[in-house]
């Protein structure tokens, strides 16, 4: 078992998650032996909170939380931790507001720390992308929205999708940070400039006293880059997209496979599950 103390950052989709979006039996047990073992472990992931507090509540978890990429980090047994959230700018949020309008987007969502704002009602767009969160108003965003948003979630035209990104860039691109999804629906992601993974973590590392060149950061997707490149350990799961697993110093089998189970027994002397259990794989 290693002497070194690590923060282990763990990002949730096509990461700890399985496809089924449960976590498995064998990642789950090599977490509770990394803690046992006094490592820290954090969750870094995209969703807000209340998408993500069902996983950190399942695995015990007493560490802050990056969401939204970074963008809102807290500590949600800790009130003495100082919370960092760092929201659009409201003017700026509702410029864009107002150019995706133009394009005729399909639908646009605001969240407010832990609150969702919805342009156009449409159940099952709710259900796909608010992760839980049912609307708190629906109508024109420019009107309901008061406070800066943590972030916007826009659902561009596909035909128009690339046209879009490269107009916000260019108009917006000092004051914002977009993530672009994969097919099949092709969304847009705004967030505030300079949030990131890497920076949310600065947040834990400094809770925590523990330098950078001790974090392992798993990851899968084009927002763990900044995370997976700047941690001391940065490890792209085997289902990555190509440029995260170039950035990475590692690459572990996928989320199907256990990839952070695999990698942490070994790389932490861990006991692992299938051994002390006496099962297979």
């Amino acid at each position: 078992m290693t002497n070194e103390k690590y923060l282990i950052a763990i990002d949730l989709d096509g990461t700890m998650l399985k496809d089924d979006k449960t976590i498995s039996t064998k990642t789950y047990f090599a977490i509770k032996e990394a803690l046992k073992a006094g490592h820290e472990v954090a969750i870094a992931t995209g969703r807000p909170y209340r998408a993500s507090k069902m996983y950190y509540q399942q695995l015990g978890l007493k560490s802050p939380i990056v969401n939204f990429n970074g963008a809102y980090v807290h500590h949600p047994g800790n009130s003495g931790f100082s919370t960092h959230h760092s929201p659009l700018d409201l003017d700026t949020a509702r410029k864009i507001i107002e150019t995706c309008r133009y394009f005729q987007v399909n639908n646009m969502m605001a969240e407010v720390a832990d609150d969702v704002f919805l342009d156009d009602y449409d159940e099952q767009f709710i259900d796909l992308f608010a992760l839980g969160g049912t609307p708190a108003a629906f109508g024109d965003l420019s009107l309901l929205l008061q406070k800066d948003p943590t972030s916007l979630l826009v659902y561009p035209k596909e035909k128009h999708a690339e046209e879009l990104k490269e107009l916000l860039s260019g108009n917006h691109s000092q004051a914002i940070e977009q993530r672009s999804w994969g097919a099949p629906h092709h969304m847009i992601e705004i967030i505030n400039t300079g949030n990131n993974k890497a920076e949310g973590l600065r947040k834990l590392t400094s809770h925590y006293n523990i330098p950078m060149e001790n974090v392992i950061a798993f990851g899968d997707e084009d927002n763990d880059l900044e995370m997976i490149s700047e941690a001391g350990i940065g490890v792209a799961m085997g289902n990555a997209i190509p440029d995260l697993k170039d950035a990475a110093a590692e690459v572990t089998l996928s989320n199907e496979e256990d990839g952070i189970a695999v990698y942490l027994n070994k790389k932490l002397g861990l006991s692992d599950f299938s051994v002390q259990t006496g099962r297979q794989g």
